[in-house]
């Protein structure tokens, strides 16, 4: 017991404690790693089943349709939900993702699996995707304290860095095995693992208010709230940025370095470790202003990509990736914290899902600009262009928060009326 409290953070010990969160911890890391395995599972049963001609189509439809519909689900069942209990929320994302997933591996089992069902059932499977996400941290907000927000937000994310480094290896594990099909199956159960541990959850049911709901219910409450829409703006643009990262790694691993396109799996692992170290050291931190660590995360991973523009070392690329990774692993848990603190607690789950549809849209349509960029620039350039509008992104919104606080400050304060 001893050596437990010396090991875990009082932060974590603390939010430990509750019984609620850690059923919910517990069932999101599991599904956390079905999404690990699906990163390898989704594109290599795409293979499988598609004509030798038409395989690049059907991977690159089918890894749209695993995440780009969440977007497009956001909006368009505002109006149905977002006034629906959390928990609610994240059981129908489970159900429908293990609905979605396990009707197509039984169907690839049965042999009966096209492409374009394939495609449609991952579509449909991600529907739900941001609303569930928005219900995860409604969630937290409910269970857990205040003070205690970063720290549980943090172990959530570390659960998913952790999932996404174990996964893709072991998805290659499953399919040498068993083949594509009984990995997918595995997937699937991972989320109806959450959902039995949703069960577990006493239902929080969202105070109802005389709002009108519309499609664009979660951006109608963030224009209300120009800090948590200046957030949004912020981190859209920085995943947009990061996008081309997705397209240039590779190209500057295997044209630039001259390595196998394999190689580009220790990159990703490098990066994946420093973001577990870093999102656990920061959950740990305490009086820690979340906007200003927000735009140094930012700053960061942007100077960490700079090397990448001015060298061909493996091991200086490494460890700038590796650095990058330690820098932005604390980014996900204080961007959610701030949401949660500035909405309320009826809003939150709508805010947080408007905020999933611009997220989850950002980076890949970032990476779409990431071909004609290295096509331009090269890999090594692209890295680097990346890198500096990734700084310079900081550089203004750091002068836009000062710029803000000076007139805030500037404000006369009425003098108060003599009785």
């Amino acid at each position: 017991m001893r050596v437990t409290k010396r090991l875990v953070p009082v932060a974590y010990r603390d939010v430990l404690r509750v019984t609620g969160f850690r059923r919910l911890l517990s069932g999101e890391a599991v599904s956390y790693l079905g999404d690990g395995l699906s990163v390898v599972t989704i594109s290599l049963l795409a293979i499988r089943i598609a004509a030798p001609e038409q395989a690049a189509l059907v991977v690159g439809a089918a890894v749209a349709a695993y995440t780009l519909p969440a977007a497009l689900g956001a909006l368009a069942l505002a109006p149905w939900l977002r006034r629906v209990d959390a928990r609610t929320l994240v059981t129908a994302n489970a159900l429908l993702r293990a609905g979605g997933l396990g009707a197509a591996a039984v169907l690839h089992l049965l042999g009966l699996l096209s492409p374009a069902g394939y495609v449609a059932l991952l579509a449909v499977s991600s529907l739900l995707v941001a609303w569930g996400s928005a219900g995860t941290y409604t969630l937290v907000s409910r269970l857990v304290p205040d003070e205690h927000r970063l720290p549980a937000n943090t172990l959530l994310g570390t659960s998913q860095t952790t999932a996404i480094i174990v996964g893709p290896p072991l998805a290659g594990l499953l399919v040498a095995a068993t083949g594509p099909g009984v990995a997918l199956v595995i997937d699937a159960l991972t989320y109806l693992v959450l959902a039995a541990q949703l069960r577990r959850i006493p239902a929080a049911a969202a105070p109802a208010e005389p709002d009108a709901a519309g499609t664009t219910g979660g951006f109608r409450l963030l224009a209300r709230r120009p800090e948590l829409l200046g957030l949004l703006a912020l981190t859209a643009v920085f995943f947009f940025l990061y996008g081309p990262v997705e397209v240039a790694l590779p190209l500057f691993i295997v044209d630039t370095l001259g390595r196998s396109a394999g190689f580009l799996g220790v990159y990703w692992a490098v990066f994946g470790v420093g973001a577990l170290l870093g999102g656990l050291l920061a959950g740990a931190l305490r009086r820690v202003a979340p906007w200003p660590f927000t735009i140094a995360v930012i700053a960061g991973w942007g100077a960490a990509l700079l090397p990448f523009g001015f060298t061909t070392s493996t091991w200086i690329t490494l460890v700038g990736l590796a650095a990058g990774g330690l820098i932005y692993g604390p980014f996900p848990a204080f961007n959610i914290t701030l949401f949660q603190s500035a909405a309320g607690p009826a809003d939150l789950p709508a805010v947080l899902a408007a905020r999933g549809s611009i997220t989850v849209a950002a980076a890949p349509i970032g990476a779409a600009f990431g071909g004609p960029l290295v096509h331009w620039l090269g890999p090594g350039g692209t890295l680097l262009a990346s890198g500096a509008a990734t700084v310079a992104l900081a550089v203004v919104a750091g002068g836009l928060r000062l710029a803000g606080t000076a007139r805030r400050r500037a404000v006369p304060v009425p003098a108060a009326t003599a009785g």
